[in-house]
């Protein structure tokens, strides 16, 4: 369980968690090559794919890299509605192709650029109850880039980017630099991400308390706290905090 009432640093995961994959581009480029799949049937399919992208990811060696994004990308094919599990190698190779248009240099912003719902409000929320924030994500150096032109990056205190700083979640140093940046005590930091084996593994072994986003209810008898969105997770802070700080 997590001390809410206790809590005073929330760390964030960037992708997934306060930006998404631009849906209606990614529709686009598939209908372009033959299949159909509207935005809102890639949005749910992304996060259908989530419980197996984690899992691949706990048996993979490398860093964050196209190589990673295809293999990211193919797991979300896998899942669109109607897609066949015959169709498998064709969808991987449709994958690979995709890549380099949605993920070339300098494209990272661009197809991680759709602002989930909610998330501005949110921020604003936790920032006028006296929470410290701070993003702690898996990217290739542009998450700076990403949260200044969402307009989200005023609200951060710190931003720990695995490209820029040198260590990439589950790995706990990421964690505990963004902990030093801050001035936090783990005891006291939430972070919410949408990996499994990134975000829930990396915090715990940074003695920081996780929260992995669920929101269509597709992780099964995990061992964490599951919430549909930061919507959710900013109630829940704000609510305990104590009536003191929330009345100033």
């Amino acid at each position: 369980m997590i001390p809410y009432s206790e809590i005073d640093t929330v760390f964030f995961d960037v992708g997934n968690t306060l930006l998404s994959i631009d849906f209606d581009w990614v529709s686009d480029e598939l209908s372009q090559r033959g299949v159909v799949a509207t935005p809102e049937q890639i949005r749910r399919a992304e996060a259908r794919a989530r419980p197996q992208v984690s899992a691949g990811i706990a048996h993979r060696e490398e860093k964050e890299t196209q190589d990673t994004f295809t293999f990211y990308f193919g797991q979300v094919l896998g899942q669109l509605d109607g897609a066949d599990p015959a169709d498998a190698a064709r969808l991987q190779e449709l994958a690979v192709e995709l890549t380099p248009v949605l993920r070339g240099p300098g494209m990272t912003s661009k197809l991680w650029s759709w602002l989930i719902p909610g998330v501005p409000e949110t921020l604003r929320a936790m920032e006028a109850a006296g929470l410290q924030l701070a993003v702690v994500s898996n990217s290739d150096g542009s998450v700076e880039t990403s949260l200044v032109t969402s307009g989200l990056r005023a609200h951060f205190h710190a931003v720990m980017d695995s490209q820029v700083v040198g260590h990439e979640k589950p790995d706990p140093r990421i964690f505990e630099q963004a902990l030093a940046a801050c001035g936090a005590d783990p005891a006291r930091t939430v972070h919410v991400g949408d990996l499994y084996a990134a975000d829930v593994v990396g915090a715990r072994a940074a003695g920081v308390h996780p929260v992995l986003l669920d929101p269509f209810g597709d992780w099964k008898d995990m061992d964490c706290v599951l919430l549909p969105d930061i919507v959710t997770l900013g109630e829940r802070l704000i609510e305990a905090r104590p009536s003191r700080t929330r009345a100033g």
